[in-house]
Formats: structure tokens, C-alpha cells, sequence
């Protein structure tokens, strides 16, 4: 686009159609495809790669210590050590059929050198993530020396954490070849010579889970690493939706937003207060309801948010939203009218919590300061003697409003099933830290 034009008038379903579909990766993805492979004819291989519907796919690497899992690939190793290139090979091959391409596929104990690393990313063979599982060298070398084969099924079993209940299998168990402590030893001492210079290959997708404990312990480490997505280059606009009951610090958390990262600060009271003040159309729909002291129809509101949502301020920049929705009916019309948000968080705290926040609240008459009893009381007793309390944040009205909030929380729960709930019973700093760690990292994948 040409930047003397500027601002564009950007349809907010653009960046929300790019966001829901993954388009700056898919686009990402191919040209990556088409540089590793250069097509002499690169529009029938794109038509190919897209119709193969694989960029959703799991591709892991497992760069497991040799003797960590009691799996029998001792037990099956040919006679004679493949070359890497014939290796690397016969895997390219294997990860081109259509299960590894459509499914994803894991890659255990390879490479084993940086110099099969280098070949397997020349081919453009490239993980998305890489776990590497470590546990000491003794516990290893223990694990190693208490495996058993059954000659007859070559399943493997262990002394101290697979032993066989049937006494018959128990007897014909025999002792691998290979597992003495010397072997053993020699063993690690080349996994450790090389793993440290594959390491560097992958810094960016790396984690290294500790193997010496539970295994569904691992599993679950592992399982979370891979479900998490990696930071992408795609332009983002934080459309933010913040949900908890009064006194949670929506507004403080919204405002914290606004100032670090020029997200629209949207709250929806404070919308209507202005319409009115400013004497607006929308703002003499809303007066009689203040003047009756009723609450105002979804219908208005939803006027009122979608004339601010609309502005290219908002489009460009990105919003934070609080107030609104406060049932799944409203979230369906905020929905309907484009305005889905990409974060939404629900900020927890108990109900005792959110009684002393509000109920201790007071405001000096004279000076109009607040003060709270509990974290910020009036310096002297004249001042204090002469505070009031809101009428809303009477202990009754507080009760009723978290109780309203909470009834109506799992059906939006429901309706957000990529929200983050957090505990916002806490420093609202650490809040704000959660907060932005969901913002800019992507959502991590849901288990099916």
C-alpha cells in the first residue's frame, strides 16, 4: 500500500479473517516449502501443498539420553550401523507418506550427530518442537542394568519398574547384550560429546524436560510443551476482552493495557456517561434510563460499543474491553456485529476478597480524594469522620452483583473456550504480568 494515503480504512474483518485462518503463516509456510524444494513449476506444488492440509500438524524431535526409554530398540538394532546418509534418507522418505504429512509425526533419538542435524535440516526436515529428556548419568546407567528381554515377544521389561506379574515369563527372561556399566558408560560419554554441539541447531523450539521422575510427569511436561505454540511474526491488533466480577481490577488491568501497549481503553459505563454528557444521539437514549436509574437496554449499548469499536483508532490499534459482555446473550450480539475478541481473560477473586476491596472503600466530600480503610485510610481523624460510602458498594449490593457475575461465568466460560482464567486475588502487577504473557505469546493448543 502506498504510505502516503495513510491512515487506511482497514474493514475490521481483515486482520480478524488473517488471525482466524493463520494466513501470514500459511503464506510463511509455502514460501518456506518452496525455497527448500525450488519446483521447476512452483504453482501445481503450492495447489499440492495446500490440498495436503499440513501446517497444523505435529512434527517433534525427541533427543533422548540412549538408554532413557525401555523401548526395544537395543533389543532390534541391525548387525551393521547405517550411514547417515542412507538414515536421513529412508527418513525423508518415510515423513513424505501421507500419514506423517496430514498427522504429524515424532522423531526419537535422531539425529544423533550434528552432522545428521545439518543433513536432516538441509532436506528441510524441520521440528517445530525438540525435547530433550535428561536425567544423571547414575540413574541412567541403574535404568540400563535392570532391563530384560522375553525372547519370544522381545518385549522388554524392567527388575524395578516393568517386571512381569506371570512367573512363566518371569523365568525365560534374559539379560541384553550391551548393558554392562562400562558399556553403558561408553555409551553416555558419546551422547554427551554430541548432543552438546546438536543443541545449538535448535535453541529457538528447544526444551529439556528432567526424565528422573514419574513418567506421567514427563508426559504431561511434554505434552504441554508441545501443545504451546511459538511466537509468530504475523501482525497482531490485541482485541481484549476482560471479564470479572466488581472490584476484580478490570479497570486498573485495562488501563495498565492501555498505557504499555495503545489499546483503546473500552469501558462500557463509562461509554454510556459520556454519550450522555456529550449530549449525543445515543446520549439522549441513554438519559432517561440514568434519570430513572435503570439500566440501560443491550440494544443501546450495543449502539453505543459498536460506534466506538468501529473507529479506526480501534481497528488499528486494538481494544480492551470491560463491562460488557456480562451474559452469553450480550457476547452472541457483541459477536454478531464483528467485534470477536482474540484474548479474553477472566480475572477470579473470592467473594470475601472483593467485599473488603469495595466495601472499605470512601471518598473525602470536601477534597473529593478516596481513600480505602484497609490499604490507603485517611491521614488524620477529622478527615476521616467526615467520609461516605457509595451507596454501591454497600456490603448487599456487592454480594448481589459477584453472585450475578459468577451464575452467568461458565455459560461465558463456554462460549470463550480459549479464555484464560486467572487468580486476580493478588498483586495487581503479577495480574498485569499473566495478563501480558497472554497477549503476546500465542494460545496455546487445545488436547481434542
Amino acid at each position: 500500500m502506498d504510505a502516503t494515503t495513510a491512515p487506511h480504512h482497514i474493514p475490521p474483518e481483515m486482520p480478524q479473517y488473517g488471525e482466524t485462518y493463520h494466513v501470514f503463516e500459511l503464506m510463511q509456510n509455502m514460501l518456506e516449502q518452496l525455497l527448500i524444494h525450488q519446483p521447476k513449476d512452483p504453482i501445481p506444488f503450492m495447489i499440492k501443498h495446500l490440498q495436503q492440509d499440513n501446517d497444523n500438524g505435529e512434527r517433534l524431535g525427541l533427543l533422548s539420553l540412549p538408554l532413557l526409554l525401555l523401548d526395544s530398540y537395543e533389543a532390534l538394532r541391525p548387525p551393521c550401523k547405517l550411514s547417515s546418509a542412507l538414515l536421513v534418507s529412508l527418513i525423508q522418505e518415510r515423513l513424505k507418506e501421507e500419514d506423517c504429512v496430514r498427522r504429524g509425526w515424532i522423531l526419537d533419538g535422531i539425529p544423533e550427530t550434528r552432522e545428521q542435524a545439518l543433513m536432516i535440516q538441509t532436506l528441510g526436515i524441520t521440528p517445530r518442537h525438540v525435547i530433550v529428556l535428561s536425567a544423571p548419568d547414575t540413574v541412567l546407567i541403574e535404568r540400563n542394568l535392570g532391563k530384560r528381554i522375553d525372547p519370544q515377544t522381545r518385549e522388554i521389561y524392567h527388575t524395578t519398574f516393568d517386571w512381569p506379574s506371570e512367573s512363566e515369563i518371569q523365568n525365560r527372561l534374559i539379560v541384553p547384550g550391551d548393558i554392562s556399566e562400562m558399556e553403558t558408560a561408553r555409551k553416555l560419554l558419546e551422547y554427551h560429546r554430541n548432543i552438546i554441539r546438536i543443541l545449538p541447531a535448535y535453541l529457538k523450539i528447544l526444551k529439556v524436560i528432567n526424565a528422573d521422575q514419574p513418567c506421567v510427569d514427563v508426559f504431561y511436561q511434554a505434552l504441554t510443551y508441545v501443545q504451546t505454540s511459538h511466537r509468530s511474526n504475523a501482525p497482531f491488533t490485541p482485541r481484549v476482552l476482560l471479564c470479572g466480577p466488581v472490584g476484580s481490577g478490570k479497570s486498573l488491568q485495562a488501563a495498565l493495557l492501555a498505557q504499555k501497549y495503545s489499546l483503546v481503553n473500552v469501558h462500557c459505563g463509562q461509554l454510556l456517561k459520556e454519550a450522555v454528557a456529550d449530549e449525543s444521539k445515543f446520549g439522549e437514549l441513554i438519559k432517561p434510563y440514568f434519570q430513572k436509574e435503570m439500566a440501560v437496554p443491550d440494544s443501546i449499548i450495543m449502539k453505543v460499543l459498536s460506534h466506538r469499536l468501529s473507529q479506526q483508532d480501534s481497528i488499528q490499534k486494538g481494544w480492551v474491553l470491560h463491562g460488557f459482555p456480562r451474559d452469553v446473550d450480550q457476547a452472541h450480539m457483541l459477536n454478531s456485529l464483528g467485534f470477536q475478541p482474540n484474548r479474553v481473560f477472566f480475572l477470579n477473586v473470592p467473594l470475601d476478597s472483593v467485599i473488603e476491596r469495595l466495601t472499605l472503600r470512601r471518598i473525602d466530600p470536601v477534597t473529593g480524594e478516596r481513600y480505602h480503610l484497609m490499604y490507603k485510610p485517611p491521614p488524620t481523624v477529622e478527615i476521616q469522620a467526615r467520609l461516605l460510602q457509595n451507596p454501591r458498594d454497600a456490603e448487599e449490593q456487592v454480594r448481589l452483583k459477584t453472585e450475578l457475575f459468577y451464575r452467568s461465568c461458565s455459560e461465558l466460560e463456554g462460549l470463550y473456550a480459549h479464555a484464560i482464567a486467572l487468580n486476580a486475588d493478588q498483586d495487581p502487577y503479577t495480574v498485569f504480568e499473566h495478563i501480558e504473557s497472554g497477549i503476546v505469546n500465542p494460545l496455546p493448543k487445545k488436547v481434542p
